[in-house]
């Protein structure tokens, strides 16, 4: 197949593209190399994909409303997987316009390149922060997600909403899901295992926030990369059974759906620490912080739907993620 994967430089895009690439299919990689972080991972881990047979780079914000219409009339994908996106719950609160621009105005070109050039399926990154002050625990795509508590949470949670729109007016089959907390080899900068482990090494404290004491269900690359690929395949169907008297908030009456891609296994902050202390063979000092506004508690994914509708089965535990993730560190960053 032809498919466009939009933030083929960031972490996760950079591992679908590959496992589309592996299996044959002809992927378009675009990403606008911006400089929220350090540019040279980016363009590591493209050096590593422009190798391979079928791919091919344009470097193009998906907010350029001409150069996207341009990029689908040139290549009419059958299928697109979006994960570009301004991540990032903490830099929300001081740069609010990134999101507008690269999550609401760039999801809408992504929308119209798919309605008006013939795709297939759209599957994107929504994000497990739309369950905001939600407290039920498992979060299930069957909960209501009306209460977000950041901008990039709201940002997600419309690109849900616009989905459901083109779905339900243009037939356009779109499947939304729910990243939870994404770690692995490649990483990004921002994120706490990166974080954590760059200052246990160079022996800095860490910044801890809510005392460690949340939990978050923290999911490798590799199991995530392996369910949005299936997902892919998995085109999106009304749901026969779906009632406007009860509606069900995870599926609809037309082509979207929306699942949860988590490991179903929380772990609490200071036990996810503890495992990066025994993979470095060193100890953290620890800042401890009350919770960072935006934040929410804890956070577990019920998967159920994803496993029935696509086959998804995470495999990989914190402790052998973690050691992964630190073999890949030592070696690129020569610690």
């Amino acid at each position: 197949m032809s498919i466009l994967v939009t933030g083929a430089a960031g972490f996760i895009g950079s591992h679908v593209a590959h496992l589309l690439l592996d299996r044959g299919d002809e992927v378009v990689g675009i990403d606008n190399l911006n400089d929220y972080y350090d540019p040279s991972l980016k363009i590591a881990r493209l050096a590593r994909l422009e190798p391979k047979k079928g791919f091919s780079f344009v470097k193009l914000d998906v907010a350029d409303r001409a150069g996207m219409e341009a990029l689908f009339a040139r290549h009419r994908f059958e299928r697109v997987v979006h994960l570009a996106a301004q991540a990032g719950v903490r830099y929300s609160l001081t740069n609010p316009w990134a999101y507008v621009e690269s999550n609401i105005v760039g999801f809408q070109s992504i929308l119209e390149g798919c309605r008006h050039h013939g795709c297939r399926h759209l599957v994107y990154a929504s994000s497990s922060s739309v369950y905001g002050a939600n407290t039920t625990l498992p979060f299930s795509v069957h909960h209501n997600v009306d209460h977000p508590l950041s901008l990039y949470a709201a940002s997600k949670k419309a690109n849900e909403l616009f989905a459901h729109a083109y779905s339900n007016l243009f037939a356009l089959p779109t499947t939304g899901l729910r990243f939870f907390t994404v770690y692995g080899p490649w990483g990004r900068p921002d994120m706490a295992l990166f974080l954590f482990t760059r200052s246990i090494l160079e022996g800095t404290p860490i910044k801890v926030f809510n005392h460690g004491r949340h939990s978050r269900d923290f999911t490798y690359v590799d199991d995530i990369a392996r369910g949005v690929v299936s997902s892919l395949d998995h085109v999106a169907a009304p749901n026969p059974s779906w009632s406007g008297a009860h509606p069900d908030p995870g599926t609809s009456k037309a082509p979207w759906r929306v699942y949860n891609i988590g490991n179903s296994q929380p772990v609490e902050l200071l036990r996810y620490i503890e495992v990066i202390e025994q993979c470095l063979g060193r100890k953290a000092t620890m800042e401890l912080l009350p919770m960072q506004a935006g934040d929410v508690p804890d956070t577990a994914a019920d998967v159920s739907d994803l496993e029935r509708d696509c086959g998804y089965r995470p495999a990989t535990p914190v402790e052998v993620g973690v050691e992964r993730f630190v073999r890949w560190y030592r070696e690129y960053y020569r610690v």
